[in-house]
């Protein structure tokens, strides 16, 4: 369980917890949110529409009865390229021994000698000589020559192999293409049941990103992209990638494979650094607390790798399997949240170096979330109160490194559950539409202190536009004192 000193402190990155046969239940479910999952993750590659829907009624139901904004996020499954059955698993590759990978043959009738393969197009994609990955690099082979449907290696690294274990390139170069007709159908899917963010697995450019949003679009949904970032070709187009989502993923289980465990520890800083640079939010994936699937408590070097994302600036880590079928869940959650804390007590973490002194801004609403954390970073606050509509204002001000909270104050629920992903922010239902203007400041006012994140005396900065309720107008920023004998009584009973 998290000790005191750090409960009492409000955690400024983001948990996202995957959903799956350990959280169906509702009071499971409950706990998790409870202890602090800000975002649910609902993977395509499990289950089927009708799970589906009964997971994202179950969420929202449950999010209702605690009071809290959680938003969804569907994954989709993508083009994992992986090997067929064999007739008795596991089986055992010796190293030196030769092994043939097959795109014609049976699919159950694998044996240590030879096994198929679910991608027709493999021959195409490799060459003698090329290093071929089996289960996440654990089987490495070499690649002999290529005859008919068939592809003959020498195993480099041998071991014990099971099925369907998934199939990577050394240094990308698979072209299966980013979205399957599954993905299609799943995009239509997620649309339907209004999930908030939609993820793209095994992106290898902006294309695949812009026709995943160009589909939900279709199919009414109005949630934001999340770009994977898993494959070498990936990192080779991340500054256009990430330009087209709204959210990378450093899904760092197949990308380690393909770049090499060498370099992934540099490749995860320059990713998450790239898409703040660039006004976009990051996830860091796979593996964070693995151990925990089947124990009660971490290892210390998971410790230390979740920290380490934290301190590289990531919005939100992510939980896979330990809360969608381990046996301790909520408690992985509860362990995620109090690392997470410890790491954001660094004064290095918690304050921006580098203002953007340099930047023009294009658009006045940015300037004005820029100035905000200036003053913020300079002047005691005790928070900023951000009236928005869509939440990109507060978007902006959390891509520069405070420890100064911002309160997204909107009446739009798909904004607040939005911003249940971007560090540091947090939503508020606030209705400015009817709210009188002389009544703005003191109705805000009355939320926080009802929370107890503000007390009388306090300077808040507040940030609104002019014409309000129209997105993109925000214009205005003051610096103002929280006011003595403000009733509360009002903000409790909403």
């Amino acid at each position: 369980m998290a000790s005191e000193d750090t409960r009492s402190l409000r955690r400024r990155t983001k948990i996202v917890a995957t959903l799956g046969p350990a959280t169906d239940d509702a009071a499971v479910l409950e706990e998790l949110i409870c202890a602090g999952a800000d975002v649910l993750r609902i993977n395509f590659s499990h289950g089927n529409a009708d799970e589906q829907a009964t997971r994202v009624k179950t969420v929202r139901a449950v999010a209702t009865k605690v009071g809290r904004d959680v938003a969804i996020m569907g994954d989709l499954q993508g083009p994992k390229i992986r090997i067929e059955s064999f007739i008795s698993s596991p089986v055992t590759l010796n190293e030196g021994q030769d092994f043939t990978l097959d795109t014609a043959m049976d699919p159950s009738q694998g044996t240590e000698e030879c096994v198929g393969v679910a991608y027709p197009n493999l021959l195409n994609d490799v060459t003698a000589g090329d290093v071929l990955l089996l289960d996440d690099g654990r089987i490495v082979l070499s690649v002999e020559e290529l005859s008919g449907t068939q592809i003959r290696c020498r195993v480099r690294d041998g071991g014990k192999l099971t099925d369907h274990k998934g199939l990577n390139k050394r240094g990308g170069g698979l072209l299966a293409p980013a979205l399957t007709d599954k993905d299609r159908d799943d995009i239509r899917v997620a649309a339907k049941l209004g999930f908030d963010f939609l993820s793209v697995s095994f992106a290898r450019d902006a294309r695949d990103v812009e026709e995943a949003r160009e589909l939900l679009r279709a199919a009414g949904g109005q949630g934001h992209i999340v770009a994977k970032i898993e494959r070498a070709e990936a990192v080779q187009n991340i500054n256009a990638i990430i330009d087209a989502s709204d959210v990378i993923m450093v899904a760092r289980g197949d990308l380690a494979v393909e770049v090499g465990y060498a370099e992934m520890t540099g490749l995860q800083k320059e990713l998450i650094r790239r898409a703040r640079s660039r006004h976009k939010v990051s996830i860091t994936a796979t593996q964070m607390l693995e151990s925990m699937i089947s124990q009660t408590s971490p290892t210390r070097a998971e410790v230390s790798d979740v920290a380490n994302a934290v301190m590289d600036g990531t919005d939100a880590v992510m939980l896979s399997a330990e809360t969608a079928v381990g046996k301790h869940p909520v408690q992985a959650v509860l362990t995620m949240s109090e690392v997470c804390v410890g790491a954001e007590k660094h004064e290095n973490f918690r304050r921006a170096r580098n203002l953007r002194l340099d930047d023009a801004f294009e658009q006045v609403d940015e300037a004005i979330a820029m100035a905000a954390m200036y003053i913020a970073n300079h002047l005691k606050v005790k928070g900023i109160i951000a009236l928005t509509e869509s939440g990109s204002t507060t978007l902006w001000m959390s891509r520069l490194r405070s420890d100064i909270p911002i309160y997204a104050f909107t009446r739009h629920e798909t904004t607040r559950r939005r911003v249940m992903l971007y560090r540091g922010v947090y939503p508020e239902s606030f209705d400015v539409i009817h709210t009188e203007s002389s009544a703005v400041h003191h109705s805000a006012f009355a939320v926080l202190l009802n929370e107890r994140v503000v007390t009388p005396g306090d300077l808040v900065l507040f940030t609104t536009g002019d014409l309000r309720g129209i997105a993109g107008r925000t214009n205005t920023l003051q610096i103002v004192e929280v006011p003595s004998g403000i009733d509360t009584g009002a903000a409790k009973r909403e």
